[in-house]
């Protein structure tokens, strides 16, 4: 992006961006200490983060039909959302509604900046309303905390630092078990979790693993992940233009930039014969109380930037200052480049309309693809590694594995008969017919046994029909080896 305040930058300088307000010049780390936020949107986003961790921590839980609400079943490559059970057989579904949601967050970055950061990513959720609420709680505001890291271990530190790293475990391993949840299902993580270790370690060693990671993140990576391994920051400079909907530093009102604590008006009179230069000063009082608070260490005066993650903390503090020296709100507010140099408002612009009709294409696409979805899938393969055998009687025979998915949420017994050729013999092994529960899947094996007049050399097609009941619900074709 090359929006950039005119205060600082007022010559075009972009110096800001050469380098990393978390790293110094010698490229060592600078830990950010933000000062406790607190105004209108913090606490808006409080009740945002509360409604979001309830159904983080329910959604692994919650069941329709008999399914998970949210699963993401790498392992059996079962996948389920709102109760719709995805088989790797749907993977184009699944593959179109991931470029569905993705399209989705390009047009919503394009019109409204990187407002998922900081109002529904989990990475600042977490952090910023749990693990960074319980610093502030134990260790107390930002320059407590900086004295408390600086000073030798004593008592204090010693209880303090045990304290918050015992709780910042708790929650991770909290996070960890959720996370393995929606991996392998509530059912199967109830049985891990009440196991012994000894009885199934690798799922005890899967969660211990995850809550240690989580652990790394909220006590030394925090803020890295935003700023160096999200990828999603680095699209901003990509879909951002002049008329996103971002916080925005409003330049045209802030600036120039000057230590005065009275109203504006006031100033002006009272200044201007002792030093004219204080009633050409801006709003902005220069009090750096914006990037104090931000939890990415940045200065949002200096304009849009990688490191911002929406988080509002900046607007809070500016709204309080603001109101102290009695001038308007919203020095730092929601608004594009374009809504502060031009007081242009926000419009639907070619490129959010060319996005938005892309979303509608993918959306009707995956409405009419899920509604024509099967019910059923057959998959009939001929054993690998088997030939044709000869029986006593002269006939052959080939052996066959079949894999039934159940797309419902019924029982479905399911019935397998040869059509074609007409004079094929079907054989299962096993009980007899399969029967598939509700969004599962079965598996079997059959022989067919033709005549060596019905074998046409040395591939022979053959057609099978599937029934459940008397209801013909899918069709296969598969090949049949007979001697050369």
């Amino acid at each position: 992006m090359s929006n950039k305040s005119k205060g600082n930058n007022e010559h075009g300088e972009d110096d800001f961006r050469d380098t990393l307000s978390t790293v110094d010049d010698s490229g060592k780390r600078v830990w950010v200490y933000p000062k406790k936020p607190k105004g209108k949107f913090y606490d808006y986003r409080k009740y945002v983060s509360y409604v979001l961790v309830i159904m983080l921590f329910a959604a692994p839980f919650i069941k329709i039909g008999g399914q998970p609400l949210i699963l993401f079943n790498v392992i059996e490559r079962k996948f389920s959302l709102f109760g719709l059970v995805f088989w790797p057989q749907d993977f184009f579904l699944f593959v179109i509604a991931m470029i569905t949601f993705i399209i989705f967050i390009i047009l919503f970055t394009v019109a409204f900046g990187r407002i998922f950061c900081g109002w529904i990513c989990p990475q600042t959720i977490f952090m910023e309303m749990v693990f960074r609420r319980i610093e502030y709680w134990i260790e107390g505001d930002a320059n407590q905390q900086k004295r408390l890291n600086n000073s030798p271990w004593n008592r204090e530190k010693i209880l303090k630092k045990s304290a918050k790293l015992s709780l910042f475990f708790l929650i991770s391993f909290a996070i960890g078990n959720i996370f393995m949840a929606y991996i392998v299902g509530s059912d199967q993580w109830i049985d891990i979790v009440t196991q012994s270790p000894a009885a199934n370690p690798i799922g005890f060693s899967s969660v211990m693993g995850f809550s240690l990671v989580f652990f790394g993140v909220f006590v030394s990576l925090r803020e890295q992940v935003c700023t160096t391994v999200c990828p999603y920051g680095r699209l901003q400079g990509v879909l951002l233009d002049e008329n996103s909907i971002v916080v925005h530093y409003d330049f045209v009102r802030g600036e120039k930039r000057g230590k005065i604590t009275k109203p504006k008006e006031e100033v002006s009179l009272l200044k201007m014969v002792e030093d004219p230069e204080a009633i050409k000063l801006g709003d902005c009082i220069d009090c750096h109380l914006c990037v104090k608070v931000c939890p990415t260490g940045i200065d949002i005066r200096n304009g849009t930037q990688l490191e911002c993650v929406n988080c509002t903390a900046c607007m809070d503090a500016c709204d309080e200052v603001m109101e102290k020296v009695e001038r308007p709100k919203g020095l730092i507010r929601y608004a594009s480049y374009n809504g502060i140099l031009n007081s242009v408002p926000f419009k639907f612009t070619t490129k959010l309309k060319a996005y938005a009709a892309i979303l509608v294409g993918l959306l009707l696409f995956l409405g009419f693809s899920l509604g024509s979805r099967a019910d059923v899938e057959t998959t009939i393969l001929r054993t690998p590694g088997t030939l044709y055998q000869t029986l006593e009687n002269g006939n052959y025979t080939n052996l066959y594995s079949v894999q039934f998915v159940n797309k419902t949420a019924n029982e479905m017994p399911v019935r397998i008969v040869v059509t074609e050729p007409a004079g094929a013999v079907l054989k299962m092994v096993g009980d007899g017919d399969l029967v598939a529960n509700g969004q599962e899947m079965a598996n079997g094996a059959f022989f067919i046994e033709l005549k060596p007049s019905e074998v046409k050399g040395y591939k022979t097609d053959v057609k099978i029909e599937i029934y459940s009941g008397d209801e013909l619900v899918d069709e296969v074709k598969t090949s049949f080896l007979g001697p050369i």
